[in-house]
């Protein structure tokens, strides 16, 4: 499936063209297990923990539709669905990497103020 493109009108401001792609909590725990690799609706759940199914559905559908995630169905008894990263999700890792290394040390800093 070729990547589709966002066809509403995008903000001005490119932080919030970001944040309204990948602003929420769960969606970036999303991109956080698949920048990893190809993972099955319940390996996410399971990863993601604290999220409805509901939700979980709902901000898949919203990534593959903004062109962040494939969704690979496969014609099998049980459906077997499959979620992986498009090159332009993939992109999004040194964003992630960065979110990694300012959770890091925000959290040196804050234990070595507390003592």
């Amino acid at each position: 499936m070729k990547e589709q493109t966002v066809v509403k009108d995008l903000p001005a401001c490119p932080v919030e063209t970001t944040l309204m792609l990948i602003g929420d909590k769960w969606k970036v725990l999303i991109l956080r297990d698949l920048i990893s690799g190809t993972k099955r609706f319940g390996e996410l759940k399971n990863s993601i923990g604290g999220v409805s199914q509901k939700v979980l559905t709902a901000q898949l559908r919203d990534m593959e539709k903004s062109g962040i995630i494939n969704r690979k169905v496969y014609a099998e008894v049980p459906p077997r669905v499959e979620y992986s990263l498009t090159a332009l999700g993939a992109s999004l890792k040194p964003v992630l990497d960065s979110m990694v290394n300012w959770g890091e040390d925000y959290k040196t800093r804050r234990s070595k103020s507390a003592e």
